[in-house]
């Protein structure tokens, strides 16, 4: 039993901390971006929120093996999204909306999707 606790830790730390590094560059990169064109605040909001998505999918999706994998990818993509959240509020571009809870569901659903979608393409059992 504390194997397969070690192992779905494992697995879901791999999946949000890679996740996060993704979405921190794709962010930067992002950033690039934006100071060229100077979109508006919601545009930036919306593909912030798309960014975080497809790292919390791919990542789990990539890492998260069978045994309650929904469960395990939704970790992992509620993981990504703290995760994100706690980095930027230590380079200082923290700032945390009403909204937030909602991408936290959106992450997780998103990373529990990702990973359930991994099981089934590597024909795994759930």
């Amino acid at each position: 039993m504390k194997k397969e606790w070690k192992k779905a830790t494992l697995e879901v730390a791999l999946a949000g901390v890679a996740a996060t590094v993704f979405y921190l560059f794709a962010a930067a990169i992002f950033a690039a971006i934006v100071k060229a064109c100077a979109p508006s605040q919601k545009v930036v909001s919306a593909v912030n929120w798309v960014l975080k998505g497809i790292g919390s999918f791919a990542f789990s999706l990539i890492f998260v093996r069978k045994g309650r994998a929904l469960f395990k990818g939704a970790a992992a993509g509620a993981l990504a999204c703290v995760l994100s959240m706690l980095l930027f509020a230590a380079i200082g571009g923290f700032h945390i909306t009403v909204f937030f809870p909602l991408e936290l569901i959106f992450c997780a659903v998103l990373g529990g999707l990702g990973a359930a979608l991994g099981v089934k393409l590597r024909k795994e059992e759930a």
